[in-house]
């Protein structure tokens, strides 16, 4: 009898080592593995009223290199005219406020590869050229870099020389009549670039406007989960003068008092899972909304601040990275680093 329970305890024994090895492997050994992707329609929930999710959060580990040189960080001095930190402590990234030095020789080991996707359709395909030889020479540079282009103008692409690393792909989507249906169709566009494309070989994505380009330096301390660019136009301002979507009826509906920035349609991003959530998401929301004869005040942009208002970014770009070039810079933007350019509305959208 004393040998038998002698037995069972040992077999006890061996099998909680046996769990506890096997835990201490996934928690510690194997802490960030690469998530995959779910495409499974249980990602939005199917009720009434608008479709709020709750995504899993991808974090990175951030590795230095050993004996990397680069200028002490200090927790009492530092930018003191603009706010830093979100009240849910995502960091919002201004000039001064980071190391590109450090993050770069934290990322490049890693050998990350960054989408970008960017709509040239009508006459906005004469915007971008501008934003692609810009971009050569401000986004992600020495990075692998894939920007996409949807146009209507295949032929029209300009050629632009690409350094090693990066490459261009075209593709073709039909033109509209109305520039509202074609800002709307972006989310339906990049949840399709995600789902067949970009899972194979793509860790990160931004989304942004063609009809604006780069000044200065846009890389990795761009990079987290969710990614938002406060809006140059609003930043100031009281939140009750945002232009969210104020209709109840509409999936993208922020009452008063309600939301905590004005996030741009212009440029956003992130890692692919949370960028592919965001565009399912919005996409469903606006197409719900459209079955009701609703069509938000400010499309895609609407719809993303309403789920950016749940689904909080893991890091804020201040509006250095999206300004407007017919403005004057205000003095706590110390840097530009990509902007709108100046353009004739009326000559460019097929309507006003």
């Amino acid at each position: 009898m004393m040998n038998l329970m002698n037995s069972k305890a040992a077999t006890v024994i061996l099998l909680s080592a046996l769990l506890l090895g096997v835990l201490y492997c996934y928690v510690y050994l194997f802490p960030y593995p690469r998530a995959v992707i779910s495409f499974e329609p249980d990602d939005i929930r199917q009720e009434a009223g608008p479709a709020d999710v709750i995504p899993v959060s991808y974090e990175i580990h951030l590795v230095a290199p050993e004996h990397l040189k680069y200028e002490q960080p200090s927790i009492v001095q530092g930018r003191s005219d603009v706010v830093t930190v979100t009240p849910w402590l995502a960091p919002v990234v201004w000039e001064g406020t980071f190391s590109p030095v450090l993050l770069d020789s934290i990322y490049k080991p890693k050998n990350i590869s960054v989408a970008a996707t960017v709509f040239a359709v009508g006459k906005y395909i004469m915007f971008l050229k501008n934003f692609l030889e810009t971009a050569e020479q401000h986004f992600f540079v020495g990075f692998r870099v894939h920007i996409y282009v949807f146009t209507d103008r295949p032929t029209e692409v300009p050629q632009v020389k690409m350094a090693a690393g990066r490459q261009l792909t075209v593709r073709s989507v039909p033109s509209s009549k109305r520039w509202q249906e074609i800002s709307a169709r972006r989310m339906e566009l990049i949840q399709t670039l995600i789902e067949e494309e970009l899972r194979k070989h793509s860790d990160y994505i931004f989304c942004l406007d063609v009809d604006s380009k780069f000044h200065g330096r846009w890389g990795t301390e761009s990079l987290g989960g969710l990614v938002a660019v406060i809006h140059p136009g609003y930043y100031r301002d009281d939140r009750s003068n945002f232009p969210y979507e104020r209709r109840p009826e509409s999936r993208a509906y922020v009452a008063y008092g309600e939301g905590d920035f004005y996030y741009c349609g212009g440029a956003f991003g992130g890692l692919l899972q949370e960028v592919h959530l965001l565009a399912k998401t919005c996409r469903y929301n606006f197409e719900a909304d459209a079955k009701d004869g609703i069509e938000a005040a400010w499309q895609e942009e609407s719809h993303l601040n309403r789920y950016m208002w749940i689904n909080k970014p893991s890091k804020v770009l201040s509006p250095e990275y999206l300004w407007q070039d017919f403005k004057p810079r205000n003095s706590e933007v110390h840097v530009i680093r990509f902007s709108g350019v100046v353009k004739n509305y009326a000559e460019i959208r097929p309507n006003v």
